[in-house]
């Protein structure tokens, strides 16, 4: 009988056909909401933690503590609870609410702060004193290797290697920089679009990361493009996908996919994948969907 850990990945992927504004081009979204913990960090949270087991690093009865907006947040929750480790996460207090239930939910220790750097900070200073293992999402190789080794080949696998570009938000950058690996080494021509805020832009799980803050595990060199997005254009990709493609998912779903589309005017064909990083209802008490 699989427990729930096994059910990480293998996550559908389906045809976008109403929105997209080229015939010549197929593009498909790929639902990371259908993990278990419900969004695509599930894969780097699992492999994060049973990497560390497996060298020792921590044992069970450890203390983990982890910054996260939320979705690793969730997912590290939920795998730290199956390997018997406890968890203190540390969140923005700007976070839905329903990420901190689900959080607690899952028998976490929740830690509101005012910003994501200052929760890196925080989660920092307290794993130097020795008590706590901090993963550290931003520079763990973990991180990307899962989207390597799942991700990437799953994609490959279910678009009969026909994929030619590859569009991700960049949050922690785990998901391009595992993806873009993968990807380059079957086929170098497939292009990697990464999925960023316009400077004015605030996007729930989408960063433009201070230089002193930029995630250590990211590479500029594997992301052929970056694609700029607004708060606003995101809020209304977003709803349309909901409305019009039966696709329930958060901002940063609705930032690349809005990055997928304007991609797919350009090109004369094409196979576009997005990836959809978690479900819409971790926003109902957000006005996303007002």
């Amino acid at each position: 009988m699989a427990s729930i850990i096994d059910l990480v990945g293998n996550t559908p992927m389906v045809e976008i056909k109403q929105l997209n504004p080229n015939p010549n081009v197929t593009i498909y979204a790929k639902l990371e909401g259908n993990n278990p913990g419900g969004s695509v960090k599930d894969r780097p949270a699992l492999n994060m933690i049973r990497s560390a087991l497996e060298r020792g690093e921590i044992k069970p009865g450890s203390k983990l503590i982890e910054a996260t907006s939320g979705n690793t947040g969730i997912a590290l929750a939920m795998v730290a609870r199956l390997f018997n480790l406890d968890i203190e996460l540390v969140m923005p207090s700007t976070s839905t609410r329903e990420r901190t239930l689900t959080m607690e939910a899952f028998g976490a220790k929740v830690t509101l702060l005012e910003s994501i750097e200052k929760c890196r900070d925080y989660a920092e200073e307290k794993a130097a004193t020795g008590e706590f293992h901090i993963l550290n999402q931003f520079s763990n190789p973990d991180n990307y290797k899962a989207h390597y080794k799942t991700t990437g080949p799953e994609i490959w696998r279910d678009t009969n290697q026909t994929i030619t570009h590859f569009v991700s938000s960049m949050g922690t950058t785990g998901t391009i920089m595992g993806c873009s690996m993968f990807f380059k080494e079957k086929d170098p021509a497939i292009q990697i679009v990464g999925c960023q805020p316009t400077e004015e832009s605030s996007i729930p799980g989408i960063r433009r990361w201070p230089k002193e803050y930029l995630p250590k595990i990211f590479d500029a060199s594997r992301v052929d493009r970056i694609i700029d997005v607004s708060q606003q254009e995101s809020t209304i990709m977003t709803r349309q996908l909901a409305k019009v493609e039966g696709v329930f998912a958060g901002m940063s779903s609705g930032g690349a996919a809005s990055a997928a589309l304007r991609l797919a005017k350009e090109l004369t064909k094409g196979v576009i994948v997005f990836i959809v990083c978690d479900r819409g209802d971790r926003y109902l008490s957000s006005d996303l969907f007002g």
